[in-house]
Parts: structure tokens; C-alpha cells; sequence
């Protein structure tokens, strides 16, 4: 028997959209065009991170007019003819990278720098909507995750990819600053890939509380938001770990906060800028401290192909709940695997975009998700 290839659609779909920075309306529009190897995702959920506050500004790339959100969860409601392994209704996660194969940097196995690279909800219209489209390619099958979790899988890519990228040690240390999303999980994967000892350093809130019911870290450190504090803290920390860190991870996006991080990274240690920042920050990093004690300074920027590991990590045997299929192969249900319990703590509608902006303006949610049944 033929496989359905589309649910029934609707003409329109409602929309937030960008007509420029600051500017955005809901709107109604015609769902996005499939292409042959396409599939038109129904969204169910999509994540929102501080890169969509940038994209708010019109900084990161943002390309107008523009239907954000780069997390994108739900099922496959149509697909084209060339699209094969998928059926109507999967769960799926989309990755919001669309590469071409065959310029300079593809053609040289680094595909994260491709020349023509699209960002679906910066570059073209992401999952803000009832309804996105992206290559099958870039398209996850998921299981045992609610689809409001199922938006960490993004995140949870990139620190994946942040996890290669470091490569650590058996036995390394850890000093993480920041306690957001991407952050906790990426503490979570250094612990349980070669971190002996990790420490977690933020302002004191929600986002440490929580990290601290996750158990993402041995130790952690409570960081004042004013700068002259800041320094006298960092200090401490000098003082109570005289050799530094093996690895050191600057995940807030402060500046100030990653110029002082590299006098806490041990001889032949790695400093890690791991952050979003403005496009006009600067850093002063004295040269003969990197040369003299073999100093890696390391970027960490996105994912490719580092959907599957995050979705092994995340999803791949706790059931979400008693309706879900039963575990098989007797596999264990939540062992060295990463909690994200809690991290996801509000979600709301596309008429609420505004009072998200708030909240996460104002710090007063860890992550957010827009929500669509």
C-alpha cells in the first residue's frame, strides 16, 4: 500500500514575523513551499535562546522580513517525492542548518563554515509558525521526550559538538561560568566524558538553583553581577585552585567575564569560548600567556551532524509517560544520561511573544518554548 505522503492541509498558517528588527506581527500565510527533498513539519513546540533575543535586534545574521526559531519539534505532516525512511505523523526534531556539499569549506569535511550556509529562522523562515519546512536530512526522528524537552535537542547538539570540539582528557577539571541551557548540558557531558572534578560559576537565581537540583557539578560558585565583586570572586577561585583548570568554559556571553577566564586555565589547559556576544565586544588577552604556557584557546559555534548523540543522550529510552511504550532490550532507563529536568520552565503562545521578550529580558525564566496545541 502507498504511503500518504501529506495530512490534510490547511491554506494558511499563523505566523510571527520580523518585517525588521524589533518589529514583528502574527500574522497569516501560505504554508511553506515543499521542495522534492523537503518535509513540512507541523510545530508542536520551538525553543527560544538568547540568540533569538539578538535576532530581536536585528543583530546574528538576521535576515528580514523573517519567522524566527531555530529549536523546531513536531511531525512530519507532508514531504516531497524524493524524501524516503519518513511517514505522516513521526516525531521529529529539525536541525536548522541547510548546507550546500560543494563549496571550498564542504568540500573540505568543515560543512559548519559552508560558504552558502542558510540558518532556517535567521536567514529563512524557522518554526515561530504552525508550519516549517526543512531537508530531510536535517530532519530527527525522537522518541521518550515531550515535545516541549524534545526543543533541548538543539541546544544539546551544540554541546555535542562543544564536547568534540574540547576533546577532553581522562581526569580534566572544570570551571564552567554560566548556568543557561546549552551550558548545564554541556557541564553534564564534560562530567561524564573525562571531567573528574566540575565546577559550575553563576549569579545566584533560578538558573544555578537549578543546576544545582540537576546535579551538573561537583562544586559551585555564586557570582555577584557587579564587576568589582566579580574580580574579588574570581580571585577566591584563584586562590582556592592555585593551578587552575584543565578546561575552562565561558558560556555567558560577558566579555569582561572571558578576558579574566584564561588566568584561571592551568599550563597546557583549554580556555573555551563557548558564549553568544555582541558583534562590538573585544577582549585584551595578553599573547605571552597563551605562548608561554601552551595556552588552546578554542570557539565553539553550532553543530553539524551532532543531532544523533544528542538525541541519544537525551531521549533515547526514559519514557515520558505511562502511555509510552514500554522500555526493550532491557535497556537501563535514565543511567549516564543527561537531566534536563526543569531546565525548560515556561512556555507560551504566539500572542505572548512579547511577555517572553520580558521574561527573558528580565531573567525571570530559564528557558522558554512557544507552544502551538
Amino acid at each position: 500500500m502507498e504511503r500518504p505522503n501529506h495530512f490534510d492541509l490547511p491554506p494558511l498558517m499563523r505566523a510571527l514575523e520580523y518585517n525588521e528588527a524589533r518589529n514583528f506581527s502574527i500574522v497569516e500565510k501560505r504554508l511553506p513551499i515543499i521542495r522534492e527533498q523537503d518535509i513540512l513539519i507541523k510545530v508542536k513546540a520551538c525553543g527560544i535562546c538568547g540568540t533569538d533575543l539578538h535576532i530581536h535586534d536585528g543583530e546574528f545574521g538576521a535576515q528580514f522580513p523573517l519567522v524566527p526559531g531555530h529549536e523546531t519539534v513536531g511531525v512530519v505532516a507532508a514531504f516531497g517525492s524524493g524524501v524516503v525512511d519518513f511517514n505522516v505523523g513521526d516525531r521529529v526534531v529539525a536541525d536548522n542548518s541547510e548546507l550546500c556539499g560543494h563549496c571550498h569549506y564542504c568540500r573540505r569535511g568543515k560543512e559548519l563554515f559552508c560558504e552558502n550556509f542558510i540558518a532556517h529562522g535567521v536567514m529563512v523562515d524557522g518554526g515561530f509558525a504552525e508550519y516549517a519546512t526543512y531537508p530531510a536530512n536535517r530532519v530527527f526522528k525522537f522518541k521518550n521526550l515531550s515535545d516541549v524537552d524534545a526543543t533541548l535537542l538543539e541546544p544539546a547538539a551544540c554541546a555535542a559538538h562543544g564536547l568534540d570540539k574540547i576533546a577532553p582528557q581522562m581526569g580534566s577539571s572544570v570551571l564552567l561560568f554560566g548556568a543557561g541551557p546549552t551550558g548545564l548540558i554541556l557541564a553534564q557531558l564534560l562530567r561524564q566524558n573525562g571531567g573528574c572534578h566540575t565546577v559550575i560559576a553563576a549569579p545566584a537565581g533560578l538558573k544555578i538553583e537549578l543546576a544545582k537540583s540537576l546535579n551538573a557539578a561537583d562544586e559551585f560558585i555564586e557570582l555577584p553581577r557587579d564587576a568589582h565583586t566579580v574580580a574579588a570572586r574570581m580571585e577566591e577561585l584563584r586562590t582556592k585552585h592555585p593551578y587552575g583548570f584543565d578546561i575552562v568554559v565561558e558560556a555567558t556571553g560577558n566579555a569582561k567575564i572571558l578576558e579574566n577566564s584564561i588566568n584561571l586555565v592551568t599550563k597546557g589547559g583549554k580556555l573555551v569560548v563557548y558564549g553568544v556576544y555582541g558583534d562590538d565586544n573585544r577582549v585584551s588577552i595578553p599573547p605571552n600567556k597563551i605562548f608561554k604556557e601552551e595556552i588552546n584557546v578554542i570557539g565553539s559555534f553550532s553543530q553539524t551532524y551532532k543531532f544523533p548523540a544528542a538525541i541519544d543522550y537525551l531521549g533515547q529510552y526514559l519514557p515520558v509517560n505511562k502511555t509510552d511504550p514500554p522500555l526493550t532490550n532491557n535497556e537501563p532507563a535514565d543511567e549516564n544520561r543527561i537531566n534536563i529536568s526543569g531546565i525548560v520552565n515556561k512556555t507560551y503562545k504566539l500572542e505572548q511573544w512579547q511577555a517572553c521578550l520580558d521574561a527573558l529580558e528580565n531573567k525571570s525564566v530559564i528557558k522558554a518554548a512557544l507552544v502551538f496545541d
